[in-house]
């Protein structure tokens, strides 16, 4: 589980890393999907704080229902202000929440890896499931936002 565990740390040092670095001007640059790094990092914040939750509901409470949400929706509702707003406080929760979640990662055993519930989109949903797509989204984000600003 170490090992597991410093794979999800390392993940969240190269995303903050990378977003901390974007300047100004590349922040509103838009991919082929329409969107910018502004909008990546809001996304990665709120998907994250979203991933917080659901670890502590699969560990705590097995069985639990995981609720999917329209990613896209989010990114253009312009209350949340994902194309709008600084990037400082959504680099803060994404930090904040994976450095939690992290502390938890490094606690937990094999068997807490099965641990499922049942995601609202894609059904069986196991602990297992949520350590691999929480350590390699922000990774694909970064990515993603490092093609965006090469452009």
């Amino acid at each position: 589980m170490k090992e597991i565990a410093e794979k999800y740390r390392e993940a969240t040092e190269e995303f903050l890393n990378l977003a901390r670095s974007i300047s100004e001007s590349d922040l509103d640059k838009e991919d082929s999907e329409g969107w910018s790094p502004r909008q990546v990092i809001h996304h990665v914040a709120d998907s994250e704080a979203q991933s917080y939750a659901r670890l502590r509901r699969l560990v705590a409470e097995p069985g639990t229902m995981i609720q999917g949400y329209d990613e896209g929706v989010w990114a253009e509702n312009s209350t949340l202000g994902y194309k709008t707003l600084p990037v400082d406080t959504a680099l803060e929760v994404i930090a904040a929440v994976r450095k939690s979640s992290y502390e938890l990662v490094k606690r937990l055993t094999e068997a807490d890896l099965q641990q499922v519930g049942e995601h609202s989109e894609s059904g069986k949903y196991t602990v297992q499931h949520w350590l691999t797509s929480y350590t390699n989204h922000p990774v694909d984000h970064a990515n993603q936002i490092r093609n965006q600003i090469r452009k």
